[in-house]
């Protein structure tokens, strides 16, 4: 194996403006999904009601480990003036089409 120098280099420049968004990009965390809620809105949302609205539209990341131990215990369910709010900031995101 023989390290060689290369004859001749290319300058590229891309304007990342002009590439699409990719999948990665497009993934809003839940802390931003919140803050982006609460800075247009003025209202807090739990990272419970954004799963469960994520889970609505099919946006799965993982499987859930932290399941409740017995099987008939209550879990407070996403009121419908919250999420709407939390779709249209999964919409901001472009994770919502």
């Amino acid at each position: 194996m023989v390290r060689k120098t290369p004859d001749t280099y290319i300058d590229i420049t891309i304007d990342m403006d002009e590439l699409d968004l990719t999948a990665s990009e497009a993934k809003a965390t839940y802390q931003k999904i919140k803050d982006y809620i609460k800075e247009k809105y003025d209202v807090k949302v739990s990272s419970l009601y954004i799963a469960q609205v994520k889970q609505k539209y099919g946006i799965i990341e993982r499987e859930n480990y932290n399941t409740a131990k017995s099987e008939n215990a209550k879990q407070p369910q996403c009121p419908p003036e919250k999420e709407k709010l939390i779709e249209e900031a999964l919409r901001h995101f472009k994770m919502l089409s």
